[in-house]
């Protein structure tokens, strides 16, 4: 599937400049274009992937370039004055080469949370091609202007783009890592997850041919379900030895080693839904999902293919579950679950609920605020008149 990917702040442009050297490394050509979106200048001048000529400053006459300061409504406010140089870059694009847009943006920040809303608002009113989103939300401990921003965004986000995919720092974060390695960590997993699931059906003709093909179709109408979606991963490394020419002369060894095969992409898809997603979540009441097991064609069994889908089909309780392989010469084997339409997500429900006490909390102090500020007046003007 061909992407135009949009970074919008600072997460957003890491993210998508993590993309771009992943697609360029694996040859996949699932990166039509690329773009990234600040107001600061500095955060631009760090990418090394995106071109310096498909980096856009936004909010000069306003910030300098000096960032919005996690202010989420001055995001916007810059955004929707400064869209057009976007869209102006936007036009610079092979566009018609791409199947779909990908605005990508950390909904903790200013500029992302703020704005990344405000340019899907625009493509959706201008373009035909499914516009989807990738949120990063903030860990618990970033603060609390950053749980308000995430939710405030999400709530906006998710109602202008076709589909919202999530990635929480929370689930992800390990203790006693830097931010910046924590943050690396967070784009090789996105990378690989987005590179398996939108390269699928992008080899060239000297490519094996997938028994299953993925095409973007699949991709698209898994997707068309709306709302939030998130991604999970499994993969293995395989015993070169057992693959070798030799050991398809042992015919007593082959239905064994198919029935491994199977056993270890049935055992993959498990391990994708079950294990470490993107977004936490109940897998039950899924609305649509997708899974793409990616590897050497040799050990991609159409079985093993078939009952992965029909265990996805049980657990998420939907009949819309697609899926197919995407031969690929590699010493492992990888399953990408893609779920849509998820709905039982505690951190979702945590951040709304933590954002509606942080805003009657500010609102008090505010309220407080002026009050004393009152008396503080009232004070001195009484000081002054007997003076006089």
């Amino acid at each position: 599937m061909k992407l135009a990917l949009i970074g919008v702040g600072q997460a957003g442009g890491k993210v998508v400049d993590a993309l771009v050297e992943y697609d360029r490394l694996t040859q996949t050509g699932f990166v039509v274009d690329a773009l990234a979106v600040n107001t600061a200048r500095s955060d631009l001048m760090g990418l090394r992937h995106v071109p310096k000529s498909s980096r856009v400053l936004i909010g000069l006459s306003r910030v300098k370039g000096h960032g919005v300061g996690a202010d989420n409504d001055l995001g916007a406010e810059v955004t929707a004055e400064d869209v057009g140089d976007v869209l102006s870059a936007i036009d610079d694009m092979a566009v018609h080469e791409m199947d779909a847009f990908l605005i990508v943006a950390g909904l903790g920040g200013g500029t992302g949370s703020g704005g990344a809303p405000v340019l899907a608002h625009e493509l959706r009113r201008l373009y035909d091609e499914p516009i989807y989103g990738l949120g990063i939300l903030p860990s618990k401990d970033e603060g609390g202007i950053y749980t308000l921003n995430a939710a405030r965004s999400l709530q906006t986000f998710v109602r202008v783009v076709d589909n919202l995919i999530l990635f929480d720092n929370e689930a992800w974060r390990q203790s006693g890592e830097s931010v910046e390695s924590g943050y690396e960590t967070i784009n090789t997993e996105l990378a690989r997850r987005f590179g398996v699931l939108f390269g699928a059906g992008e080899t060239d003709e000297s490519a094996a041919v997938a028994e299953s093909v993925v095409d973007s179709s699949e991709i698209i109408n898994t997707l068309a379900s709306g709302g939030v979606s998130t991604l999970g991963y499994a993969s293995v490394e395989l015993d070169q030895p057992k693959r070798g020419f030799l050991s398809r002369l042992a015919g007593s060894n082959v239905e064994e080693d198919e029935g491994d095969a199977e056993n270890r992409l049935t055992s993959l898809v498990r391990r994708a839904a079950l294990g470490r997603l993107t977004l936490p979540c109940d897998i039950a009441g899924t609305e649509r999902g997708l899974v793409v097991f990616a590897g050497p064609p040799d050990v991609l069994s159409r079985r093993g293919i078939e009952r992965g889908r029909a265990w996805l089909e049980d657990e998420t309780g939907t009949m819309e579950i697609r899926g197919g392989d995407y031969p690929v010469e590699s010493k492992y084997v990888a399953a990408v679950v893609l779920l849509s339409g998820v709905y039982n997500v505690p951190r979702v429900k945590e951040l709304q609920a933590v954002a509606i006490e942080a805003q009657r909390d500010m609102l008090a102090k505010r309220e407080g605020s002026s009050s004393a500020l009152d008396e503080l007046v009232d004070s001195d003007s009484d000081s002054l008149d007997s003076l006089f």
